[in-house]
C-alpha cells in the first residue's frame, strides 16, 4: 500500500503494512510525502523484515534518487537487531521500541502494563481486524485447536491498543479475546 502523490517526493516513509491506515492519515497533510508498506504478513516470520526494508529502500532510491529522505516506520519487530543494523549502514532512522505495542503506548506506559502482568497479549487495530487470519489460521489453530494451550498459555490478560475509537473494534477485540481464551 502506498499514498499516491503528485507532488515529488522528498520523504519516503517505508512501514509495516499493520501501520498503513494511521501512517496514510499522519502524512495525508503533507505534500512531497509518500507512504509505501511492506507486507504486515511478515510478522509470522521476523527473519525476513530486515530483506524487505532493504528492497523498499533500494527501490525508494532508484525512484526517487539518493536525496529522499527516508524513514521507517517499524519497531525492532522480533527482527532481533538485524533490522536496526541494516538501518545503521543505510543511514536511515526508523521508530523507537521493540514492537508497535510499545510505539502505540510509549514506552514508558508499555513498561508499566508489562510490569503490571507480564502475560498481556496485545492488539492493535490491525490486529483486531486480521486476527482470524493472521492469529487463528496464521498460527493454524483453525485446523489444530489443540495447540492452543501452547500459543496462548502464558497469556493472562488481553489489552487493546486503540489507535481509533470505534465500537466495531473493540467488539472485534472482545469476539478475539474470547475466541483465544474461550476454546
Amino acid at each position: 500500500m502506498s499514498k499516491a502523490t503528485s507532488e515529488p517526493v522528498h520523504t519516503l516513509v517505508i512501514g509495516c503494512g499493520a501501520l498503513a491506515r494511521e501512517l496514510l492519515e499522519l502524512t495525508r497533510e503533507f505534500p512531497g510525502v509518500a507512504v509505501r508498506c511492506v507486507d504486515a504478513g511478515l510478522h509470522m516470520r521476523p527473519g525476513r523484515i530486515a530483506d524487505a526494508v532493504a528492497a523498499g529502500i533500494g527501490r525508494a532510491r532508484r525512484e526517487h534518487g539518493p536525496d529522499v529522505r527516508l524513514l521507517v516506520a517499524y519497531a525492532d519487530c522480533g527482527t532481533r537487531g538485524a533490522l536496526d543494523r541494516l538501518l545503521a549502514a543505510e543511514g536511515v532512522e526508523r521508530l523507537e521500541g521493540a514492537h508497535c505495542y510499545e510505539v502505540y503506548a510509549g514506552s514508558a506506559a508499555f513498561e508499566a502494563l508489562q510490569k503490571e502482568e507480564l502475560g498481556t497479549f496485545y492488539l492493535t487495530d490491525f490486529l483486531a481486524r486480521q486476527f482470524e487470519t493472521l492469529v487463528i489460521a496464521g498460527l493454524g489453530l483453525d485446523r489444530h485447536p489443540e495447540l492452543l494451550p501452547l500459543y496462548f498459555g502464558g497469556y493472562r490478560r488481553l489489552v487493546y491498543l486503540a489507535q481509533t475509537d470505534d465500537e466495531a473494534l473493540t467488539a472485534r477485540a472482545v469476539k478475539a479475546s474470547s475466541s483465544v481464551w474461550a476454546r
